[in-house]
């Protein structure tokens, strides 16, 4: 489970890729914790903890579905998700 590293990325839309996926999406820390978005706790810990102005400074995400994971590549990338191509 690599992931890939985000920056700079709007939790809300985060929240909303994560609301869309049929599999886990877990954010990995920089201690090494690992930790399941889809957990309600989990997304208020991240809001409380690993955002700046509503936004995540810098983090590692890891989908079990790496088509998942390649759309959030491009919507962290592009700014845009397969359906709105």
């Amino acid at each position: 489970m690599e992931g890939i590293q985000i920056h700079d990325f709007d939790f809300n839309r985060l929240m909303e890729f994560v609301a869309t996926t049929k599999g886990e999406v877990f954010l990995r820390t920089n201690e090494g914790d690992v930790l399941n978005l889809k957990s309600r706790l989990t997304q208020l810990l991240v809001l409380s903890g690993a955002i700046e102005q509503g936004t995540i400074s810098e983090a590692t995400i890891i989908c079990s579905d790496k088509d998942e994971e390649s759309a959030l590549f491009r919507l962290n990338l592009y700014g845009e998700s397969s359906e709105e191509e």
